[in-house]
């Protein structure tokens, strides 16, 4: 059978963000993190709440409600705020790379410095892990000099991973845009034949919820082609 990934090479993914709050700043949702490689998108299905971001520009908060499609670069720190019963539809470039680690947590300094503390604090149940990072977060907001401190260590966290996610590329967001290359140069050239293999292709929805950071995921896995 042949394989067509999601359009783009991206992943689609249904998160309803967590409910509860956190004790550090009594804001309800996700623990905040940033990716070094993907953009990732919200589009807001239901509820609301708001989309507070840190980057080189300062922070920020977004609101977000029904029909709001936002958007965000590596980089960019992100932390999902739940106002209420807040549901989102996530799209994120580079299927497979954010499973694969491409994503940081704002623990505090010494956590990100030592890659074994790093990989027990992420491994922290999902209350405590996000105390944690939002007490990073918090840091950084407080003193934006310290942005590139943490930049810095995260790159250093997943510098060893980068091989693989560079395989991982080649064989899903590459190859498909050299597919993309190819049938430009076969239209080009009058050749349609490519249109005589059209079909009609789903990803069933996940049948449980998976713990994520921003909350609970139903994800659509992409890569089973039906």
């Amino acid at each position: 059978m042949t394989t067509h990934p999601f359009p783009g090479g991206t992943s689609v993914t249904r998160l309803t963000v967590y409910p509860d709050r956190c004790a550090a700043d009594g804001l309800a949702g996700g623990t905040p993190h940033m990716h070094l490689a993907s953009t990732e998108a919200y589009v807001v299905t239901g509820g609301s709440g708001e989309l507070h971001t840190l980057d080189g520009s300062g922070h920020r908060s977004t609101p977000l409600e029904v029909g709001s499609a936002v958007w965000f670069t590596p980089g960019t720190i992100h932390r999902a705020v739940n106002n209420g019963d807040l549901r989102v539809v996530v799209v994120m470039s580079n299927a497979g790379l954010p499973e694969a680690g491409d994503a940081v947590m704002t623990f505090p300094p010494e956590v990100i410095a030592d890659p074994d503390r790093y990989a027990k604090a992420a491994a922290l149940p999902v209350p405590q892990r996000r105390e944690l990072a939002v007490d990073g977060f918090l840091r950084l907001k407080a003193d934006q000099k310290a942005l590139a401190e943490f930049y810095d260590g995260a790159v250093a966290l997943v510098r060893p991973s980068v091989a693989g996610w560079r395989e991982l590329w080649r064989s899903t967001v590459a190859a498909e845009t050299e597919r993309t290359g190819a049938v430009l140069g076969a239209l080009a050239s009058g050749d349609g034949s490519h249109l005589r293999e059209a079909a009609l292709h789903s990803a069933p929805q996940s049948d449980t919820d998976r713990l994520g950071m921003c909350g609970r995921l139903r994800t659509h896995d992409v890569r089973l082609i039906q």
